[in-house]
């Protein structure tokens, strides 16, 4: 994720690489998309999935992902008033790349 504004006006204008790394980036951000990816989740299967990520940071990710179309909190019915996270169509795109990055893991680290 880049810091500075100018760091994404210099990198992102002409990188598709760089804008998509700025959005989802860092670690917790990706394992939020990991876990969606399996299935939609309430904010305590994060936390639960995210053991030492702070709530506050588990909450600011999945405002970012879900102001950036990534994530959409949908009212869970069976047990109101809690919602359910699930994968935007543009969230499930970043499948490919996740279990990519994945696969990339189990081989060389």
């Amino acid at each position: 994720m880049l810091r500075t504004p100018r760091q994404r006006k210099n990198l992102c204008r002409s990188c598709p690489i760089a804008r998509a790394a700025d959005l989802v980036g860092d670690s917790v951000s990706l394992l939020i998309v990991r876990d969606l990816l399996m299935r939609p989740q309430r904010f305590t299967d994060l936390e639960l999935a995210l053991q030492g990520v702070s709530s506050r940071t588990i909450c600011n990710k999945l405002k970012r992902l879900e102001k950036s179309g990534i994530v959409s909190r949908a009212p869970n019915s069976a047990q109101y008033p809690r919602v359910d996270y699930r994968l935007t169509k543009k969230g499930r795109a970043l499948g490919p790349v996740v279990r990519s990055m994945g696969a990339y893991g189990k081989k060389y680290l």
